[in-house]
C-alpha cells in the first residue's frame, strides 16, 4: 500500500485527499494467489474495481488475501460512476459503489448487475454549510448554490432532502463538482452549501470549518452494492471467484466493526486522512454497514431513486431496477431492511 505524507494544514489536508481520489489508475496491484488452477495456464484471474482506502485496502487489513484460489487485479477509480463505466465496458468483472450510480448505469443500458449490499447508517450522507453560514435547516436553500457530484449518493441524498423540505432541485443552483472541486468551491465561499458523503463528511467537519445543515436519515436508504459485470457472471470459474470475493468482503465488514480503531489506522495510512478523521468516518459510516440481501425491499428502495430521477429528467428513462440484480449470491444473508450497527454519537 502506498503511504502519503500528511501536508501540514487541514486544508491542505482535505485537497490532497480530494485530489487523490480524483486521479485515477489502471489495474496496478494483483494479489497472490493460492494455487486453484483452473486450466493449464494459470488460476481465474478476477477484475476488481476499487476505490482509493477501499476494497483492497479492507479485505488486506482483515486478512482476507490470504490463501485465494484466483489471482485479483485490483483497478481504483476515482468514484462509483466511471468504475461501473469499466464495468461495462468488461475491464472490471466485480466493483463496490454507493447506492445512485447503478441507477444512472442501468438507465443508460449498461451491461451490469447488483450482486451484494451492505446497509448502514446515512449519517455521512451530508448536506455540509460553512459554521458562519446563516442556513439554519434545508429549506433555507432556496435559492443557494450547492455542490454536488453528478451521479453520486450525495446526489439522490441531495434531492431527497430538498424534497422532504418541500423543495426541487429546481428552487437552488446546482454545481455539479467532483469532491476536490466541490470542496474548493466551498472554502472560497463559492457555493453555500455541499452535498457530499465519507469521508469527506468527516473531513471537512473535523478540518474545513463546515457544519451538518442535514444528514440523509430517514431519505435514503443505506445501501451499498458490489456491482459485476454479466459476461463475468456468465462465466462458471469467475462466477466461481464472484461468489467466494463476495463473501470475504463480508467476513471482512465485519471485522471492520469489531477493530474500528485497527482500521481507522490502516485507512488514515492508505488514503493519508488524519487519524481522528479516519476514525470519525468509520464510527459514523463505514463500520455501521451490515451485509444483507439483494432482496425485494432492496430493489423497492432503488427503484424509487430510479422513478425520482425519470421524474425529474436527471436520467433518460425510467426502467425496472430488478432486471439488472442477480439474487444467486444472497445465500442466508438478513434483509435489506436490517438495522446498521451502531457506535453511538459521533462528533
Amino acid at each position: 500500500m502506498r503511504r502519503l505524507l500528511r501536508p501540514p494544514s487541514p486544508l491542505l489536508l482535505l485537497l490532497s485527499l480530494s485530489a487523490l481520489a480524483l486521479t485515477a489508475c489502471g489495474g496496478s496491484s494483483v494479489a497472490d494467489a493460492g494455487g486453484g488452477r483452473t486450466d493449464g495456464r494459470g488460476p481465474v484471474t478476477l477484475n476488481v474495481g476499487d476505490q482509493k482506502g477501499g476494497s483492497e485496502a479492507v479485505l488486506r487489513a482483515a486478512g482476507e488475501l490470504k490463501d485465494l484460489p484466483y489471482k485479483i487485479k485490483w483497478s481504483t477509480f476515482t468514484s462509483g460512476p466511471p468504475l461501473l463505466e469499466s464495468v461495462n465496458a468488461g475491464a472490471v468483472d466485480i466493483g463496490g459503489v454507493g447506492n445512485t450510480p447503478p441507477v444512472f448505469a442501468a438507465a443508460a443500458r449498461s451491461k451490469v448487475k447488483v450482486v451484494a449490499a451492505t446497509h448502514g447508517s446515512a449519517a455521512a450522507d451530508a448536506i455540509l454549510v460553512r459554521e458562519d453560514s446563516p442556513l439554519k435547516r434545508t429549506a433555507d436553500l432556496r435559492g443557494r448554490s450547492v455542490a454536488v457530484a453528478q451521479g453520486s449518493s450525495a446526489h439522490y441524498q441531495l434531492v431527497a432532502s430538498l424534497a422532504k423540505a418541500g423543495l426541487s432541485p429546481k428552487d437552488v443552483r446546482l454545481s455539479l463538482l467532483q469532491p476536490a472541486d466541490a470542496l474548493a468551491a466551498f472554502s472560497r465561499g463559492k457555493v453555500d452549501a455541499w452535498a457530499v458523503w465519507d469521508p469527506y463528511t468527516s473531513q471537512a467537519l473535523r478540518k474545513a470549518g463546515a457544519r451538518t445543515l442535514t444528514t440523509g436519515q430517514g431519505v435514503v436508504n443505506g445501501l451499498s452494492f458490489q456491482i459485476a459485470a454479466p459476461a463475468a457472471l456468465a462465466d462458471r470459474k469467475k462466477s466461481a471467484a464472484v461468489r467466494d470475493y463476495v463473501e470475504r468482503l463480508r467476513r471482512a465488514q465485519d471485522w471492520v466493526h469489531r477493530h474500528p480503531e485497527d482500521w481507522a489506522e490502516v485507512w488514515a495510512k492508505d488514503t493519508g486522512l488524519p487519524y481522528d478523521v479516519a476514525l470519525d468516518a468509520v464510527r459514523r459510516s463505514a463500520g455501521t454497514r451490515v451485509p444483507v440481501a439483494v432482496d425485494d425491499a432492496a430493489v423497492a428502495a432503488e427503484q424509487q431513486i430510479v422513478d425520482t430521477f425519470a421524474r425529474l429528467g436527471l436520467i433518460p428513462r425510467a426502467y425496472r431496477f430488478a432486471d439488472y440484480v442477480d439474487r444467486r449470491f444472497n445465500g442466508s444473508l438478513p434483509p435489506s431492511t436490517t438495522a446498521p450497527r451502531t457506535y453511538g454519537k459521533v462528533s
